[in-house]
């Protein structure tokens, strides 16, 4: 039977009273509990982490390089017309590769 809550997960640390008392005194000054204090403190730097971690970040001026460079590609030069040529060839020529996977 659903009851429509959501399982929550349980975050358990152990910290020197300083700190402890530190903590405290921050969530007591923004009038949140110890616990959303931790919990809100820690997400904000778990989504910093993650944007810094998984985002691209351009300036206007980069952002127009790449946009040209998609819309205009140089022509590949050797080692890329090779490279090609090569993957060409492993498809061709392995039935059974990764290439060729079919589900």
């Amino acid at each position: 039977m659903d009851t429509g809550m959501i399982k929550q997960d349980r975050i358990g640390a152990r910290v020197p009273r300083h700190v402890y008392e530190k903590l405290c005194h921050a969530a007591e000054l923004t009038g949140a509990t110890l616990n959303q204090f931790l919990v809100q403190s820690a997400l904000k730097e778990a989504q910093a982490i993650i944007e810094r971690e998984e985002l691209i970040k351009l300036s206007a001026k980069d952002w127009d390089w790449l946009l040209n460079l998609l819309d205009n590609p140089s022509e590949p030069n050797a080692k890329l017309k090779s490279a090609i040529t090569h993957y060409q060839h492993c498809q061709q020529n392995d039935a059974d590769s990764s290439f060729n996977w079919e589900p």
